[in-house]
């Protein structure tokens, strides 16, 4: 039943990110298409994210919001897509997504809005410069194929998300380890009909 499972997302947004990964479980869902502004901070939605911000989704009852949780959330809620490691087997998994929440995340919008962090400050900002993200980065995509080891996992969705985003707006150099890992898991055929899918949906310019 696709209203066991709604999807709350704007096509130009993060939730790019979560229909990926709704993609890769092959499970049912429905979308709700939300504009930026009123639609996303009236108050029927504001019951789902305070934030007033996509993407989220209403499963079974239950509310997740923040790309990292719905996609840890849904490779838990259906374990037969096998887009988690096992239980006993989870550090990187864990830490390169939450990594990638956390510093990558705020490194590199900080960058897009002009933001440099002074030397002398690196140390009470979580994620420290942004060349230090950058080259940690780089080593977690070099570890292996995939970003907790040899099979692709919800993280490489949403670290796979922030690096190909970085690259696409300018945050986040092309280097070479980055294309690599991002041509990997970018062909995808979920991945793929993702972007398909809300390629559709984006209004056309006027």
């Amino acid at each position: 039943m696709t209203d066991e499972l709604i999807f709350f997302t704007n096509p130009m947004s993060r939730g790019r990110i979560v229909r990926w990964m709704l993609e890769e479980t092959g499970c049912a869902y429905r979308t709700e298409i939300l504009a930026f502004g009123p639609d996303m901070k009236a108050p029927g939605y504001l019951a789902v994210n305070p934030m007033g911000k996509v993407p989220a989704i209403l499963h079974k009852g239950k509310i997740v919001t923040e790309g990292a949780a719905v996609c840890a959330y849904l490779a838990d809620a259906f374990p037969e897509a096998g887009l988690a490691p096992p239980p006993h087997d989870r550090a990187a998994y864990y830490r390169w997504m939450f990594f990638a929440a956390g510093p990558v995340e705020a490194a590199l919008s900080n960058k897009a809005f002009g933001f440099e962090v002074p030397a002398d400050r690196q140390r009470a900002i979580g994620y420290g410069s942004i060349e230090n993200v950058v080259d940690t980065l780089v080593y977690a995509v070099t570890q292996s194929e995939y970003i907790a080891g040899d099979r692709f996992s919800a993280a490489d969705v949403y670290v796979g998300s922030q690096i190909g985003w970085g690259m696409m707006f300018g945050t986040l150099e092309k280097r070479p380890a980055f294309e690599a890992y991002w041509q990997r898991i970018s062909t995808r055929p979920a991945a793929l009909r993702a972007r398909e899918i809300d390629d559709a949906l984006v209004p056309p310019k006027t």
